[in-house]
């Protein structure tokens, strides 16, 4: 059964669903455990489209379709008019869209998947937000696309979902001098314990930062922490430290109705 972790303040938007969908519910198995949403995993193909159909037919959406981009880490944003076919995904780390009845989202692994809507316009959008691409931009360039569109970003309600915490994001030296160079107030987003070498990076606290500087309306949060979860989220860091040959996507998505 599939059990979407949901915003409130996003639930309360008439005519969008959305959810940030744990590993719970689909039919892989092994690593992938069972709602792996990811094609870009050696997961068997078949189980993959399977998972993602659920997660459509959970949205109602107007297809067993959910629509995510090649993510690349970038800053790119696209609209959508039109569902692409599946070999043909644009490489971007974000989409946005007005069309009703596609559910559009984005897979990630310890990464912040951010969900938007404008209220009013009925807008959606979806963010890829690793440290990366929230550094260079990708979260404002998501609200410029829906602003193209007619959204207003003081209306828009954005919202952060499962991503790795503090704690366990465990970051070298030089990519923290490198943030704090780009602006010393971003030294708030790390710590070091007395008996630690490297710091530990705040990475949903960094996204909301963007987000409240960008000018969002309205800022939500259901930011569980993908490595301390691991009977809910899949991470791309625990497999890591574990020597593990492969790892699953959740995915994170929202529709027009």
């Amino acid at each position: 059964m599939l059990s979407p972790l949901i915003a409130d303040k996003l639930e309360t938007v008439a005519g969008v669903r959305h959810g940030f969908f744990s590993r719970e519910g689909g039919i892989s198995s092994g690593l992938y455990a069972s709602l792996n949403c990811g094609f870009g995993s050696e997961d068997d193909k078949a189980a993959v489209a399977e998972n993602r159909a659920r997660v459509a037919a959970h949205l109602g959406a107007q297809s067993p379709y959910v629509l995510t981009p090649y993510q690349v880490h970038s800053a790119d944003a696209v609209i959508v008019d039109e569902a692409p076919a599946m070999d043909d995904l644009p490489r971007a780390d974000a989409l946005v869209t007005r069309l009703p009845g596609l559910a559009i989202g984005v897979l990630t692994a310890d990464c912040a998947p951010v969900l938007f809507a404008d209220p009013e316009t009925k807008i959606v959008g979806a963010a890829h937000a690793g440290w990366r691409g929230a550094v260079n931009g990708i979260l404002e360039a998501t609200l410029a696309r829906m602003e193209e569109l007619g959204a207003d970003r003081t209306r828009i309600i954005a919202a952060i979902g499962p991503c790795i915490s503090q704690p366990n994001y465990e970051v070298g030296e030089d990519f923290e001098a490198n943030l704090i160079g780009i602006d010393a107030a971003n030294a708030k987003f790390f710590i070091r314990s007395t008996d630690e070498a490297r710091p530990r990076f705040d990475l949903p606290g960094y996204v909301a930062s963007r987000l409240r500087s960008a000018g969002v309306g309205t800022l939500a949060m259901a930011a569980p922490c993908t490595y301390a979860n691991e009977s809910k989220f899949f991470s791309f860091r625990r497999t890591t430290h574990r020597s593990e040959a492969d790892y699953g996507r959740q995915i994170s998505a929202i529709l027009v109705a």
